[in-house]
């Protein structure tokens, strides 16, 4: 009698053990459980850690939690102002709701990326070249907007979505490179023509005060000595003060010599 109590309770004790090996199940920290028991979703999820099912009745799906990087291949699209282009972009998403991701879409991971590609092209008509070249910013939101708004109901929230890449035809490289270099050559001859118009100004304020002292003049002709022998040329060219040759002149100049008085008759 006793040996076939032993025997019961060892056979018990392995269909247990049997029953809680088919009936275990580990959901890990990023993960929660979704249960289906003979095809109808159970209430609650089951969060990380051991959990059980009926063997063969119920029915497991996790789902990860993590943020999904999903790179959006380049979409080719004409802007408002009539230039074709080619936009990549990468999104960024999680799963919020477990039990929506599961029932609601059959891939969600398949229709978020299918909605980001429709809403880039969609970005792309409403756009303007230099929309998408230097605001970027701003139609990162209002992508992020136009995919979030389904994606919701799905039980997936839209983090973040950024604009990779925009690639322009060779033609339109090569007119925007022109374009920026007559941009450049004509801010350097404004550049040069407001350098001109200073400098003209200094040197009318220079000459008007040299003229009031003419001593300043021959100062500035030793400067400009000074500043030519510094380098050491082998040629020195000397200009000649004017004042120099006037004062030569009128020493060459005989002088003048009064006339004797008229004697009286």
């Amino acid at each position: 009698m006793v040996e076939e109590l032993v025997a019961a309770g060892a056979a018990l004790a392995c269909a247990g053990a049997v029953y809680v090996t088919a009936a275990a199940r580990v959901v890990k920290q990023y993960e929660r459980g979704v249960v289906f028991r003979l095809g109808r979703l159970r209430d609650g999820v089951r969060g990380p850690g051991l959990t059980l099912v009926v063997p063969g009745v119920d029915k497991l799906r996790r789902v990860s939690l993590q943020i999904v990087t999903m790179p959006v291949p380049a979409q080719e699209g004409i802007t408002r102002d009539n230039v074709t282009v080619r936009v990549d972009a990468v999104v960024y998403f999680r799963v919020t709701s477990p039990a929506d991701a599961v029932v609601k879409v059959e891939d969600y991971r398949f229709a978020v990326s299918q909605m980001a590609q429709t809403s880039l092209r969609s970005i792309i008509g409403k756009s303007e070249l230099d929309d998408l070249l230097s605001n970027r910013e701003k139609l990162n939101q209002g992508l992020e907007l136009m995919i979030d708004s389904p994606a919701v109901e799905w039980g997936v929230t839209i983090d973040r979505v950024d604009i990779k890449d925009v690639s322009l035809p060779e033609t339109m490289k090569r007119s925007m490179a022109r374009q920026a270099e007559a941009d450049r050559e004509r801010r350097a001859r404004v550049i040069n023509a407001d350098a001109e118009l200073q400098a003209s100004k200094k040197l009318a304020e220079a000459a008007k005060e040299m003229s009031e002292q003419p001593a300043a003049l021959q100062l500035r002709l030793l400067q400009t000595v000074v500043a030519v022998a510094a380098e050491k040329n082998s040629t020195l060219v000397l200009p000649f003060p004017v004042e120099l040759l006037r004062f030569l002149e009128r020493a060459q100049q005989p002088p003048v010599n009064p006339a004797p008085p008229e004697r009286g008759a």
